[in-house]
């Protein structure tokens, strides 16, 4: 008869296999989207019954490396200084935005072809909180343009970040560069557009 212990040992080593194969999954997807499920096995060490075990579909591992990423990403964006200036606030989201965005592109590339339309958007909603959060602020200041949905904008950011990850994948834009485009490209995007007489809305 199984002592006591068994019950949480055995949960205790369901995680660390269930963390080894996220981790794994991690890695492969992020170097191709369309990485088997025998491929991100292999890489964990384990048998497709021990991974199908933990991760019933395909789809339940995509969503469980997507919430993996996306929480290490919060991690990291919630450390950046987001006080004073909005304009300045949203450079230094945007930098460290990227630090993040190559993998979290690919990731994207193999949820799309997984999960629904829907549950991509909600598990993106906190990074695109922070981006909206930033745009209202800039229009408060009068430094943000008023003349388009917030939604349009706040979307047409972080396909601009998803699309520079894709062009530095696709070698054709250096990582140094990235960085400095996005934010000279989003500076022209977000700013408020004169008036007819001169005057900045």
């Amino acid at each position: 008869m199984p002592n006591a212990a068994t019950g949480p040992r055995r949960r205790a080593d369901a995680e660390r296999s269930i963390a080894r194969i996220v981790s794994a999954a991690r890695r492969c997807l992020s170097g191709d989207p369309n990485a088997s499920t025998d491929d991100i096995a292999k890489a964990a060490g384990v048998g497709r019954m021990t991974l199908y075990g933990h991760f019933h579909t395909r789809a339940d591992l995509v969503e469980a490396v997507m919430v993996d990423a996306l929480r290490d990403g919060d991690e990291a964006l919630s450390a950046v200084d987001l006080t004073g200036n909005a304009q300045d606030a949203l450079d230094r989201l945007l930098d460290s935005s990227w630090s993040v965005m190559a993998e979290s592109t690919a990731l994207l590339t193999a949820a799309q072809g997984t999960l629904p339309a829907e549950r991509i958007r909600q598990l993106h909603a906190a990074p695109a909180q922070r981006v909206e959060q930033l745009i209202r602020r800039g229009r408060d200041e009068g430094s943000f343009r008023t003349d388009m949905p917030i939604t349009w904008l706040v979307n047409a950011v972080q396909y601009l970040l998803h699309g520079a990850a894709e062009e530095t994948r696709a070698e054709r834009m250096r990582t140094e560069e990235a960085s400095r485009l996005i934010t000279a490209t989003v500076r022209s995007l977000l700013a408020a557009p004169p008036d007819p007489d001169g005057t900045v809305r």
